[in-house]
């Protein structure tokens, strides 16, 4: 399995992003992968799911209404459309897959980093 995330940059508040995971290794189709993101010092936070199997996304309250999960299978990749980025957004962002259960995230890319700051 191989999970290289890329997008991340520094960007005003108020702007977007989108935020890319090219996944390999695994059928991407029907998996279950979501966004999760860190603050140096700090522990991780979930962002948002996709679960393909049964076309199902979810956001942390923290980011519904501003952020959108999706996966292209025609690239075998996950996306997550970040808009109206706030300072609190700034963090190192990773992908992750479920493979035991939805919610235990057992592989994990290396990161990206977005910064939200004037």
């Amino acid at each position: 399995v191989q999970l290289v995330e890329s997008g991340g940059a520094l960007v005003r508040p108020g702007g977007s992003l989108r935020l890319s995971c090219a996944a390999s290794g695994f059928t991407f189709s029907g998996s279950a992968m979501s966004w999760v993101r860190q603050v140096p010092g700090q522990g991780l936070e979930w962002v948002a799911s996709n679960i393909d199997s049964i076309k199902s996304t979810t956001y942390a309250d923290s980011v519904k209404g501003r952020f959108a999960i999706s996966a292209d299978h025609a690239k075998n990749t996950l996306y997550l459309q970040m808009n109206s980025l706030k300072s609190e957004d700034s963090a190192t962002y990773y992908c992750a897959l479920s493979q035991s259960s939805p919610w235990v995230f057992d592989q994990w890319g290396q990161g990206t980093q977005v910064t939200v700051s004037s």
